[in-house]
């Protein structure tokens, strides 16, 4: 598949561009609905718009593997393997989160900060993150509003939810624009802390370097 960049021409346009990509991966997901399909980023290895495209993408198989794993006739020993499978997932997510603000920080160096400059609860990434899980929400509520086999009843109840879901989407758009264009002009800076998440780590869970944890 040919190789896609995204332009983007003014600061309003960042969350709709963002949610077109992580449309598109969704989509390109649920064409399979395979937690093990290949991934086919359609764009540039290390641009900008490939790590929002793999984010969406990594999210997408985490929401199918929350579903597995509570399925009621799967055995323990599968309940494990997919346990330790999302925790991968989970430390992936953190990884490209952390990333993306990486990016944004490049992006924005050489801003001159104002003096009175604040700093946000929390950076466009995490943003971005809570976009992702937005967009396959509204997804799957989509399905759910749809259901040939489900009552009619619980079709509307899953309207009135995609209605609130869709709001939510707008409104993080809008803060999320805001925020790059107060950073993008120096109102607020940015910052990055890493998650430096323990239970991954093997110097760092006992239950990896060998303690009982007791």
């Amino acid at each position: 598949m040919q190789s896609k960049t995204i332009f983007f021409l003014t600061m309003e346009q960042i969350s709709e561009r963002i949610i077109k990509v992580f449309h598109e991966a969704t989509a390109d997901y649920h064409r399979s609905d395979d937690v093990d399909a290949d991934i086919h980023n359609p764009y540039v290895a290390g641009a900008f718009e490939a790590m929002l495209y793999l984010k969406n993408w990594i999210d997408a198989v985490q929401w199918h593997l929350e579903d597995l794993i509570r399925a009621p006739h799967i055995s323990d020993s599968e309940v494990v393997a997919l346990k330790r499978r999302i925790d991968r997932s989970n430390q992936e997510r953190t990884d490209l989160v952390e990333q993306i603000d990486s990016y944004f920080l490049d992006k924005y160096r050489d801003v001159k900060v104002a003096d009175d400059a604040t700093i946000n609860t929390e950076s466009p990434a995490w943003a971005i993150d809570r976009l992702s899980i937005l967009v396959l929400k509204i997804w799957h509520m989509q399905v759910e509003a749809r259901r040939d086999d489900a009552t009619e009843a619980h079709r509307e109840a899953c309207r009135r939810k995609l209605s609130v879901l869709e709001e939510q989407q707008q409104d993080l758009s809008t803060a999320l624009d805001q925020l790059l264009d107060d950073v993008a002009h120096g109102r607020k800076y940015m910052k990055v802390y890493r998650q430096m998440k323990m239970y991954n780590d093997p110097s760092l869970n006992p239950a990896l370097y060998g303690k009982s944890g007791k």
